[in-house]
């Protein structure tokens, strides 16, 4: 992971959901993705029925989360995106475990993490991390 990243990574860890952007056929495309934080990159959980997973494998791809609607009273509001090569992943039992329980028949993919940004919202990340976000 490069140290552009880690300031995003960080903050992914404190959330499960965000969206994956890339392109399909020459558009944009969003879709929405669970994810953990494994050794400072993503690994990305998605249904296998929605196919949306064939349209990341071996693009770069840009993933986004962020706590708008979980933070709690006098927490800082964040917005983050990291960008990097998205893999197959073939999950340890201890990141299933770490998912949940899934509805669906799940595709696991990787995120190598090679830039971040992240967008404070009222102030307090600039504080914590500086005015290079």
């Amino acid at each position: 992971m490069s140290e552009d990243a880690q300031p995003a990574i960080a903050l992914l860890s404190r959330t499960g959901h965000g969206r994956v952007a890339t392109t399909l056929r020459a558009l944009p495309f969003l879709a929405l993705a669970g994810h953990i934080v494994q050794d400072g990159r993503l690994v990305l959980r998605m249904p296998r029925s929605h196919g949306h997973h064939h349209a990341c494998v071996g693009s770069v791809v840009a993933y986004g989360a962020d706590n708008l609607d979980s933070a709690g009273p006098g927490e800082e509001l964040w917005s983050v995106q990291v960008i990097g090569t998205c893999e197959p992943h073939e999950p340890t039992a201890d990141q299933v475990e770490r998912f949940g329980p899934a509805r669906d028949a799940m595709v696991y993919l990787r995120i190598e993490p090679r830039l971040g940004t992240v967008h404070p919202v009222d102030g307090g990340l600039e504080r914590r991390f500086g005015p290079t976000l």
